[in-house]
């Protein structure tokens, strides 16, 4: 008998819970357009020798986590601008940079990477990608880190 009065319980609750849920309606014109602007983009994004840190970082950090590698960049030379938004206005604000990378073990490589507005964990401050020729391990920018250019 009690485990007959349990099914019955919760079919009676699963009953009015569909009930109270009621149908679905369309949203309106409050709910649609309310706060709902969309990102404001202002392009003012660093120049390519300030988020060098992060870059650094960034590598140490894959190269640790994913690859148990010891490798680390050392510091960079020829750092310069590939393009500043060259897609549509309406696109993310991107600046696309390369630079020399001389890792720690011994190599000098070149690394293309671009700076992305709103791009940073949230979309609080900007974001880095990066890749390094030679050290594309997963292929993610395939064939030698030509996708992580514009």
């Amino acid at each position: 008998m009690p485990r007959r009065t349990l099914i019955a319980a919760c079919l009676f609750a699963l009953a009015m819970l569909a009930l109270a849920a009621g149908p679905t309606r369309a949203a309106n014109i409050f709910e649609k357009g309310f706060w709902m602007e969309g990102p404001r983009y202002d392009s003012k994004l660093p120049p390519c020798e300030r988020l060098l840190w992060d870059l650094t970082w960034n590598f140490a950090e894959k190269e640790r986590t994913f690859w148990n590698s010891d490798l680390k960049i050392n510091g960079f030379t020829n750092v310069r601008e590939i393009a500043y938004r060259p897609w549509e206005s309406g696109s993310i604000p991107r600046r696309y940079c390369t630079a020399q990378a001389h890792i720690s073990d011994g190599k000098i490589r070149t690394v293309n990477y671009s700076i992305i507005e709103d791009g940073g964990f949230a979309g609080f401050r900007d974001g880095v990608e990066f890749c390094v020729i030679g050290l594309d391990r997963n292929w993610a920018f395939n064939p030698a880190c030509k996708m992580a250019r514009p």
